[in-house]
């Protein structure tokens, strides 16, 4: 179903870049560029800041025919970004000489190398057999290729190698870490050990990952609460990563990438049910592809939605492009209200 929504229509058009209709500004492009290839001086995640614009101007290629409400809801959690609200910027790093908004700024005029792209690839190749912080490593470098692959003029000298020094951040960082109750705390996930058998549903391609991922997010419940790992939404983008990381060019890195994405996904099954201590999850009456959503009033900007609600809408919709499985898509579409 939803590899028709690829289709481009004119109908809905606000701007034209070559042949593509663009519903999101295409500025939040190579702003986010810009960003991811300064996150390096701030931290290894402050690279949410410019992965949150280059989302969310791909959710507008991905779906041209939304309700007007839904993009001008998008581009104003972008525009919060750039102004500084969002965790991961300035308020994480408060080390950095770089406010947020300076961190979109253009770089001076440089002539773009497409073939600068490959050395990207390279560089997560050092980290991509492990999960990094929940899987940023795949996320971050795969929205960088995806826009300088489609937009080559970007791939200039200063920005690849920002990514690029952005990418060596995480050659060393752990999984990420979970949440196992008051009494044993936050832990970090190298220091979890893993049963042999756990339930989990065993697969090694792309196809096997979404439908494992869509089986999890139907199984859902407000009263079953983990907190950790970055949660399912980081479990649905890394794997929408993995998948455009074959799209675009390297299919190579695709079969660790996957053995890496089932381990996050093990850890993050790993984690207890805290919803006695911490309440149910917090569940919102529409999905964010709606204007209803956005009209609400009821939009939560607290904690990392800010930077992860628009990762999370094109995350979903890439992995659901790479199968074929009508029902079980919708069923797990209804359930990114749970994660909203």
């Amino acid at each position: 179903m939803l590899q028709l929504l690829r289709k481009i229509t004119l109908d809905h058009c606000d701007t034209l870049y070559g042949n593509k209709t663009i519903m999101i500004d295409f500025d939040y492009l190579s702003k986010g560029l810009n960003a991811l290839a300064r996150a390096h001086r701030m931290s290894s995640m402050a690279g949410h800041l410019g992965a949150s614009l280059i989302a969310g101007y791909f959710v507008g290629e991905q779906r041209p025919d939304l309700e007007p409400e839904v993009y001008r809801g998008i581009e104003d959690d972008l525009e919060r970004v750039m102004r500084g609200e969002s965790v991961f910027g300035k308020k994480m790093s408060k080390n950095s000489k770089l406010a947020d908004p300076e961190m979109f700024e253009p770089f001076p005029k440089q002539k773009p190398d497409e073939t600068l792209v490959d050395g990207i690839a390279e560089e997560l190749e050092k980290s991509i057999a492990q999960p990094r912080q929940s899987g940023h490593n795949v996320i971050f470098a795969s929205l960088a290729i995806r826009a300088l692959r489609e937009h080559p003029e970007f791939a200039t000298p200063a920005v690849v190698d920002g990514i690029l020094k952005l990418m060596a951040l995480f050659v060393d960082a752990t999984p990420g870490s979970g949440y196992y109750g008051k009494d044993r705390g936050r832990i970090q996930g190298s220091k979890i050990t893993l049963p042999e058998e756990d339930g989990t549903a065993e697969y090694d391609d792309i196809e096997g990952m979404a439908i494992a991922i869509f089986d999890e997010a139907i199984a859902l419940k407000p009263e079953t609460h983990r907190i950790g790992y970055g949660g399912l939404v980081h479990v649905i983008n890394h794997a929408a990563a993995i998948a455009d990381l074959g799209e675009f060019g390297y299919p190579e890195l695709v079969p660790r990438a996957v053995r890496s994405h089932r381990h996050h996904l093990r850890l993050w099954r790993s984690l207890p049910n805290v919803a006695d201590e911490k309440g149910p999850m917090q569940v919102s009456r529409f999905t964010a592809h709606t204007a209803a959503y956005w009209t609400s009033g009821t939009i939560p900007y607290d904690r990392a939605l800010l930077t992860h609600r628009v990762k999370t809408l094109f995350g979903f919709d890439e992995l659901a492009a790479t199968v074929d499985e009508e029902a079980k898509e919708k069923a797990a579409y209804d359930k990114l209200r749970f994660l909203m």
